[in-house]
Formats: structure tokens, C-alpha cells, sequence
């Protein structure tokens, strides 16, 4: 049985369905109805739901990243009776110290998953959560190896696998019938793209700051939402670049691959934080599966999710930014040639297929550390 809130997203079910496909595996997954971040609210898309049994459960403290938990586990593990428990949070949040108190008393294994890519020293009662939730685990998922690094550092000892927690479908994230690198023909602008939330950490104002200096003809696109909006606006607007750019507030992921469509790049310009930095960037493996040239900063795992795929520049550096964006607009081969390297590594080392594949063998080691026989109930 798994427990995931990410879940309710409806592009990420079709991981579900993967890993629901293999014969030992009987996967129950369970989401909630809705989640609340800020003033928006996310619901539940039903997109990718054969092969398993989707059960929608309710939040306590829903919105409440920290604090939230799902009230029913017992009950669900009773009813279920599952032979293991992946619950898909934190190792501190609360979520996840009353999911596997629920396990352990129900006599199911269990196992959880993290992307903290800092050594951070939570307050109380969080930092003892955590510390019971390492002793507890039978197994944890670190989604990259700067995430296993932070557990093994703060005395996780236990079995560790490191795999993201999501992929890509390669059928609904593909390249468009165009060629991308042919769209600028007739003297069409680069159209540069930015997806993900407009927060500060995003390092947004890197971007503006670049594109601001950038000779040519382009256009900006953001696709996202958040607190940065309006100030992104005025800042446009102050440098007179406001009917360059063009602000989408997109809800579904199952949209994005159209998006991703319109863009000659993306840019993840991340700015590492004091309590922060880049964690995976999603958005980069989406779009390089769409034949998206990508351009990163080096926050956190940004450069070894693209690799030799994209180009990556120091964070901050607005005119190293500015660089490759030039070389971009001036050479179609090149973005010809990083699109298909993109298109590659995603279908290489980010398919939902091959994180399925991995998980559930994780899954088949920790069942078979138990005693029990892989079969019905698997999970």
C-alpha cells in the first residue's frame, strides 16, 4: 500500500500503473481528495487508474506540509492488509511518523521517501520524529544521491535506495510534430520558458536580469503561479520588456507537454537558499523528454539531472546565463543536438517505467527480508 499525496496529480499516476503491471504486485494507492497550497487548491485528477485499486482518503491539517497526516492508516492497513507500507513524505513530518506508527503496530513492513538535500536540524517534536521514523524504517528512497548523502549523515543506517520519485511517460511528454530548432525560420522570436512556482529560490530575477541584456529578438514565457507574479510584472514592466513576456498559470500537468511545445528552451535559473536548494527540477525532465534544450544553474542536483543534456551556469551569474542563451538563439543546430541529448537521458534514466521497475524491486528486497512470499498484497 502506498500512501501519496503527489499522487493526486494525475500525469504521476502513471507510475502506478507501472509498477501495478508486474504480477507480484498488488498496489493499493492512496491520495487525498484535494491539497491546499496557499490560496490554491490542488484536487485530484483520476488520469492513469488501471491496474490498481485508487483510494481517496482524508487530511488532517490539509495544506499543512509539516503537520498534516491521514487519520484512516489503521483502518486502511486493516482492510487492506498490505505485506508493506510506502508512504510517500518526509521522514519528519508528522504524516509519516503516524503512518509507520500504524504499520508497526499492524505488523507491516514499511519505508518512506525523501528529497532533503540539507543537513538540517528540524525543532522539536520534528527532529524526534524524525529520529524514530530512521530506527522504524525498514527501508527509505532518497530521490537523489545528495539526498542519501543528508540521510546517512544524520544516522539513517538502514537499507537505502536512491530513485526519483517520479518520471516522465515518454508517450504523453514527446517532442512536437515541429521541429524545434526550425521555429525561429521567418524571423520568429527564441521563445524561452520558465515552468514551476515563482518563488524566490527559483532565482526568477536571474532570468529577468539576463534576458533584459539579451540582443535578438525573443520572448518570455512563464508558466506557474505564486507570490512572485506582480513583481515579476513591474520589473518587466520597469525595463519596458513587459510585451516581451507572457504569464500562464497552468494546473494540470497532463497540460504541460503543450506548453512545453511552445518553448525553443527552458530555464531553471534556481538560487540556493540557507534552507534550500534545488531538489530535483522536475520540469527539466519533462521538458528534455519533449525535446526541450534546457539551461540550469548548478543549485543542487540541476547539474547531474541534465548531464551532458543541457548547459548549466553558476547561479546568480545573470551574464553566464545571458551567454548560452545567445548561443542558443544564434546556432539551431546546437539546440537541435541538446533536444535530442535531452530526449535521450529522459528516456534512458527518467521513465516512469524504469523508476516502477526499481521501485518495486526495492519492494521484492524488503519483502523477502521479512519472510514473507511476494504475491497478492505486495504493496
Amino acid at each position: 500500500m502506498m500512501i501519496s499525496r503527489a499522487c493526486l496529480i494525475g500525469a504521476y499516476q502513471s507510475k502506478l500503473e507501472a509498477m501495478a503491471s508486474y504480477p507480484d504486485v498488488e498496489l493499493t494507492a492512496v491520495v487525498p481528495a484535494y491539497w491546499r497550497e496557499g490560496r490554491r487548491v490542488v484536487r485530484l485528477e483520476q488520469a492513469y487508474t488501471t491496474g490498481y485499486q485508487l483510494v481517496v482518503a482524508p487530511v488532517a491539517w490539509n495544506g499543512r506540509f509539516h503537520l498534516h497526516y491521514f487519520p484512516t492508516v489503521a483502518s486502511l492497513l486493516a482492510s487492506v492488509q498490505p505485506d508493506l507500507l510506502h508512504m510517500d513524505e518526509e521522514p519528519y513530518n508528522l504524516a509519516t511518523f503516524h503512518a509507520l506508527h500504524a504499520a508497526r503496530r499492524a505488523g507491516v513492513r514499511a519505508l518512506f521517501f525523501t528529497w532533503q538535500n540539507i543537513a538540517r536540524r528540524y525543532p522539536l517534536p520534528f527532529r524526534e520524529m524524525e529520529r524514530w521514523v530512521y530506527g522504524a524504517a525498514d527501508a527509505a528512497i532518497a530521490g537523489t544521491e545528495g539526498a542519501a548523502d543528508v540521510l546517512r549523515r544524520k544516522g539513517y543506517g538502514g537499507a537505502l535506495r536512491v530513485i526519483p520519485q517520479f518520471g516522465v511517460d515518454p508517450d504523453l511528454y514527446h517532442p512536437p510534430a515541429e521541429d524545434p530548432a526550425d521555429r525561429r525560420r521567418g524571423g520568429r522570436p527564441l521563445a524561452i520558458g520558465y515552468a514551476g512556482r515563482l518563488v524566490p529560490e527559483k532565482g526568477l530575477d536571474t532570468l529577468v536580469e539576463a534576458v533584459a541584456g539579451l540582443d535578438g529578438e525573443w520572448r518570455l514565457q512563464f508558466c506557474g503561479w505564486g507570490q512572485l507574479r506582480q513583481p515579476l510584472e513591474r520589473d518587466l514592466a520597469r525595463r519596458g520588456l513587459m510585451e516581451r513576456a507572457v504569464f500562464r498559470e497552468c494546473v494540470s500537468a497532463l497540460e504541460m507537454p503543450a506548453h512545453y511545445a511552445t518553448m525553443d528552451v527552458l530555464v531553471l535559473p534556481s538560487r540556493t537558499r540557507p534552507n534550500w536548494k534545488e531538489q530535483f527540477g522536475r520540469v527539466l525532465i519533462e521538458a528534455m523528454a519533449c525535446g526541450v534544450p534546457v539551461v540550469g544553474s548548478d543549485s543542487g542536483a540541476i547539474p547531474a539531472v541534465i548531464g551532458d543534456a543541457g548547459l548549466t551556469f553558476p547561479e546568480g551569474d545573470a551574464g553566464a546565463l545571458r551567454a548560452h542563451l545567445a548561443m542558443l538563439m544564434a546556432d539551431p543546430q546546437l539546440r537541435r543536438e541538446l533536444g535530442a541529448r535531452g530526449r535521450q537521458r529522459a528516456l534512458e534514466r527518467y521513465t516512469q517505467e524504469r523508476i516502477a521497475a526499481e521501485t518495486v524491486a526495492l519492494y521484492r528486497e524488503v519483502c523477502a527480508a521479512s519472510g514473507r512470499l511476494a504475491g497478492p498484497g505486495d504493496a
